[in-house]
């Protein structure tokens, strides 16, 4: 995959951080910084912090806590290992090594087969608690105060953990199993570890270096499951094709050359497993990123289908009220009209009729409506001035809010007077009124 290709899928500022991270820890490979930096959810500083951590020797935080946490398990194939002991500085005399797996075998069954019988008639004890962690630790201060502090960082955690962290970094995990007052591991922790060369090599391999004695009980049970019998022993374990595999072996003395040449040997044959797997974490993140990103934007359609629709549901509902609200209106004004129409009915009934012309006392008036219609009626000069105001109010050209005022000299006849007659009202004989619309 190239850079392109790689950085796909990432933003500006986790580019940046990519990069930093590879200046701060040193790591050469960028699949191997993207992928702590995934697991530390892009905290730099969490995952910086974590690689110095395993540089000083220390568990990383994503080590388990506690036997009971689950480890992957080892497959131990012979025909997945190079092995190489004293008499084979190559791959391995396979056919040798099979007659050895063989003989191993029938002596481990045959003594397992001794120990269940006996157990049968001897019950062993309860066997007592331990702490792998510890036997570590053990054999670490052992191991210096023997021959000192120069040496490879030893990995201060359990076997278990060592395996966890080593499967979680894709890094490959080398296994040195020591056994005291053995003349070859005496030799090998005393001219081959505190060498220069080889700890610039482990120590700059971006790989897990653990080491226990095989006379503790964590380091017993890990030469158990390794199938080792002939110390020094080496053993180096990756992750390949989905398990945790062990790729590599050496038993017996060695010098510091061909031990580094041995380990880049079976560094080399298995990294593109390493590879693989990098290049199927960052598939599976970029898949998984694509399949957030789908969601995220079907959410935020969903989102907006969903505001559009209340949106819309708003508006209908408004245009619903304002509807109602309307014929409300409409309905207050029609009921107002009828009212009025009513009025002006029984107004109209109260208003006298009409007197003659030749009648004495009689006044001629002509409205003068807005719209200018002109109005002639006549009236007593006794009649109330109110008369005269309901008959503007009653008629169908008359405004519903009008005053009533005269043309010149221009007086308005006031509601207050309407008690008066026509004559004290001030009309003439013949008398011309106005009709104004005071709602105009």
């Amino acid at each position: 995959m190239d850079q392109e290709d790689f950085t796909a899928d990432l933003c500006a500022e986790q580019i940046g951080k990519l990069f930093q991270f590879q200046d701060l820890t040193g790591i050469e490979s960028l699949p191997t910084c993207r992928d702590v930096l995934q697991r530390h959810h892009w905290d730099i500083e969490s995952a910086v912090q974590d690689q110095l951590n395993l540089r000083e020797g220390r568990p990383s935080v994503f080590a388990g806590t506690s036997e009971t946490s689950s480890a992957p398990t080892v497959l131990v194939d012979p025909t997945r290992q190079q092995i190489f002991n004293p008499e084979n500085s190559g791959t391995g005399n396979f056919l040798s090594f099979v007659l050895d797996y063989i003989l191993r075998t029938f002596y481990n069954t045959f003594v397992s087969v001794v120990r269940f019988t006996w157990s049968l008639v001897w019950p062993e004890p309860r066997p007592p608690i331990t702490d792998p962690v510890a036997d570590v630790g053990r054999f670490i201060q052992n191991y210096e105060s023997t021959y000192g502090n120069e040496h490879p960082v030893f990995y201060r955690g359990s076997y278990r953990q060592a395996l966890n962290d080593a499967k979680q970094e894709l890094r490959f995990l080398v296994i040195y199993l020591h056994q005291n007052d053995q003349s070859d591991c005496s030799n090998f922790c005393s001219t081959v570890l505190p060498n220069s060369n080889v700890i610039s090599f482990l120590n700059e391999s971006n790989i897990l270096f653990w080491a226990c004695e095989q006379d503790l009980n964590e380091g017993n049970r890990v030469a158990t499951a390794l199938q080792a019998n002939v110390y020094p022993y080496v053993a180096v374990v990756v992750l390949r094709e989905s398990r945790m595999t062990l790729v590599g072996r050496m038993e017996g003395p060695v010098s510091p050359e061909e031990f580094i040449r041995r380990l880049r040997s079976v560094f080399e044959a298995n990294e593109a497993y390493l590879i693989a797997a990098r290049a199927e974490r960052i598939e599976r993140s970029f898949n998984q990123s694509l399949r957030e990103q789908q969601d995220r934007a079907y959410l935020e359609s969903l989102r907006a289908d969903e505001e559009k629709e209340q949106i819309k549901r708003e508006k209908e509902n408004k245009e619903q009220e304002q509807r109602l609200q309307q014929v409300r209106l409409e309905e207050i004004e029609q009921a107002h009209k009828d009212e009025l129409k009513k009025q002006k009915e029984e107004m109209l009934a109260s208003i006298p009729p009409e007197p003659s012309l030749e009648e004495p006392g009689s006044l001629t008036i002509v409205f003068i409506m807005p719209g200018g219609v002109r109005i002639e009626r006549r009236f007593s000069e006794t009649s109330p001035l109110a008369d005269v105001l309901n008959f503007v109010f009653c008629h169908p050209s008359s405004p519903d809010v009008f005053e009533v005022a005269t043309n010149f000299p221009k007086r308005v006849l006031n509601v207050e007077d309407r008690n008066k007659t026509l004559k004290q009202a001030g009309l003439q004989k013949r008398e011309v009124l106005f009709i104004n619309d005071l709602d105009s």
